[in-house]
This record gives structure tokens, C-alpha cells and sequence, in this order.
């Protein structure tokens, strides 16, 4: 069975432009890294949870912020790798300077014998969305156009009042 990960997509309209809230990981690996390295907040999940459980505790792990609200499911994705993606989507807002991530241990440098703490996440930033397709995983774009579309469908179901 494929791995499944979880997470939420925050928006926000400002200044009639509609922007998301990315994560850039934390690590060696990524320091230098930009362009298609950043992601929704998310992580992996089991069998036995639900995955909008999963995506708010995974949100509140990498940013140390607690998002409610009215979310929006978006079709599921596969990434390049295989893994399940299940997003939802949110309107909130978030101070990205407040974020505080958890960590992760790893030898560094590599063969070096000494363990290194490194954040989840080292940095977040709201985007518009041309923007966020540049600096989205590759494997993360279409939840862009799932947002597009799932406000599209939202936008029309709300009927004018008499």
C-alpha cells in the first residue's frame, strides 16, 4: 500500500489576489534548494486516522499553529514517488515570522558520527499563486488547481439574496 500523507492548504485574499501558505523543509538538504522545494504543511498518516485529523496535527507539528475553519477537501494526488497526497484546503491567515517548527535528528555531515538537530521546517511564506507554482514541489501543483477550482465551485453555489 502506497504511503499517505496528509496537510492543509492555507489562503487568503489580499488585496483582490488570492495567495497560499507554503513551508520550506529544514535540513542540509534544502538550505540552497528554492524552486520547487517548498510544500503544504503535511505529513504522513495510518490506516487508522482520519486524514483532516492527520493534516491539522501536522500543520500544528511543523508551524506551531492551530488552524480551524471551514475546509474544503481536494482530490487526492499522487506524487512523482508514489505517495498519496490528501490536502484541504482553508481560508486563515498565519504569521509566518510566529512559526515554530518540530525537529528531526540525522548524522551530519554525513559519516561524520555526530547527530544534528534540524526543523521540520525552517521558514514559511504566503504566496500568490503564480509565485507558488514556481516554488511548489512539482509534485504538489495541481493542488492549485483543485483550490482554483473548488472556490470556483463554492463562488457558484452562493445565491444572491432577494
Amino acid at each position: 500500500m502506497a504511503k499517505q500523507s496528509a496537510g492543509l492548504l492555507l489562503f487568503r485574499r489580499k488585496g483582490g489576489r488570492l495567495e497560499v501558505f507554503l513551508v520550506h523543509p529544514g535540513g542540509p538538504f534544502w538550505v540552497r534548494r528554492d524552486t520547487n522545494a517548498w510544500s503544504i504543511p503535511k505529513g504522513e498518516f495510518g490506516p487508522d486516522e482520519d486524514a483532516l485529523t492527520a493534516a491539522k496535527r501536522e500543520f500544528h507539528e511543523e508551524t506551531g499553529v492551530q488552524i480551524e475553519g471551514a475546509f474544503l477537501e481536494l482530490p487526492p494526488l499522487k506524487q512523482p514517488g508514489g505517495k498519496i497526497v490528501h490536502a484541504f484546503a482553508v481560508e486563515a491567515d498565519c504569521d509566518p515570522a510566529v512559526i515554530r517548527s518540530n525537529t528531526f535528528s540525522m548524522e551530519w555531515p554525513p559519516k561524520s558520527g555526530k547527530l544534528r538537530e534540524f526543523p521540520e521546517v525552517d521558514r514559511a511564506a504566503w504566496f500568490d499563486i503564480e509565485t507558488a507554482r514556481a516554488k511548489l514541489h512539482r509534485g504538489q501543483v495541481a493542488l492549485l488547481d483543485a483550490l482554483r477550482d473548488r472556490l470556483r465551485e463554492s463562488a457558484s453555489s452562493v445565491k444572491p439574496s432577494d
